[in-house]
Parts: structure tokens; sequence; C-alpha cells
């Protein structure tokens, strides 16, 4: 049975917790901090993620949040 997807919307993500199924650069809890503004088509591009413990920022495309193998809503 294929994995549950996680169901989101992408102008809601703004301060959400998020939990990496496997360390990223040995920090496992982040926190959206930023959205990328909507062009004229409304897709947003990407969000930027802050690792709770060291405030490193990256950001990834905001589908990548959806993929349960790799992110678990919340802090885990």
């Amino acid at each position: 049975m294929p994995a549950a997807r996680n169901t989101l919307h992408p102008k809601k993500l703004a301060l959400t917790k998020w939990t990496a199924a496997q360390p990223v650069a040995n920090e496992k809890h982040f926190l959206v901090t930023r959205v990328a503004e909507p062009d004229e088509s409304g897709i947003v591009a990407w969000v930027e993620l802050e690792a709770v413990h060291s405030r490193s920022a990256r950001r990834i495309d905001w589908r990548e949040l959806t993929d349960p193998a790799r992110w678990r809503r919340g802090w885990v």
C-alpha cells in the first residue's frame, strides 16, 4: 500500500513546524519562516525552512513537504 501524502495548502505554510525523516545537516526540527511570494499565476515556488537549534535556513520546493518519506508535519 502506498504511503499517505501530507495534504497541505501552500499559502498556509507560514510558521508551520516540520520534522525531517532523516536528519538534514544534523538537524531534525524545522520551522517554515518564509513562503515565496506568489507570482501573477498564484503559484508558490519555494519555502524557507529554519532549523530550530542552529537557526540555519534553507530553501526547498514546498511540494517536498508532501513526501512522508522526507518530512512529517509537526515536531515529532
